[in-house]
């Protein structure tokens, strides 16, 4: 497993993990997060940050990936709040497996490109690990252990999450199982809610 980077010598108020699911591919069959749907979703997300009166004093992890990680970038960056992308995969090859295959999926490269320019840091790549394992539930793991690194207290997981197990291994559903394992708090909005016009 990668190694997490040491914690600051001032502490960080509180490390905000973010993991939500990427917006819908064109075609799929059962809709989960439709781009009609990202409006609401934008808002949601940041009215959570506002809730937590998130800013410079803390520190935003995710991916990056089109969808959820980019609104929680952006919405991020417009409080000032610092954010880094850890990656289970180069930037390029993470851009056309996590961020092209969407709806509208130039557009969300062109968003991913200007939330990556604003980033004090350039996007971490993770290290290869064993070719049985699971790059994403790998990618996962290194961005809990770098918020569990601040503190376990202090680490709070945003998510966009149906409630249902992914599409395949290492999605959010593992995260959320991640966080609430080593005791940290958990924010779901709901994104069946974003349907319905409801409360997160």
């Amino acid at each position: 497993m990668p190694s997490s980077p040491a914690a600051p010598a001032c502490p960080l108020r509180r490390v905000i993990l973010f993991a939500g699911h990427m917006v819908d591919a064109p075609g799929r069959a059962q809709p989960r997060f439709p781009p009609d749907r990202v409006p609401e979703a934008a808002r949601r997300i940041a009215a959570a940050l506002a809730e937590l009166e998130a800013g410079p004093a803390d520190l935003g992890l995710t991916q990056g990936a089109a969808g959820g990680d980019l609104l929680f970038a952006e919405a991020a960056l417009a409080r000032a709040m610092p954010v880094e992308f850890l990656q289970p995969f180069a930037e390029a090859e993470f851009i056309e497996r996590s961020v092209r295959p969407v709806s509208d999926g130039e557009d969300w490269v062109a968003r991913y490109r200007a939330v990556a320019e604003r980033l004090a840091t350039p996007p971490r790549v993770m290290p290869p690990g064993p070719p049985d394992a699971n790059p994403f539930e790998r990618c996962n793991r290194w961005l809990l252990d770098t918020a569990l690194a601040h503190g376990g207290e202090q680490v709070w997981l945003l998510c966009l999450w149906d409630g249902q197990g992914g599409d395949g291994a290492g999605g959010t559903a593992h995260m959320v199982g991640e966080v609430r394992r080593h005791h940290g708090h958990v924010i779901h909005i709901d994104c069946r809610r974003l349907w319905q016009g409801a409360s997160p």
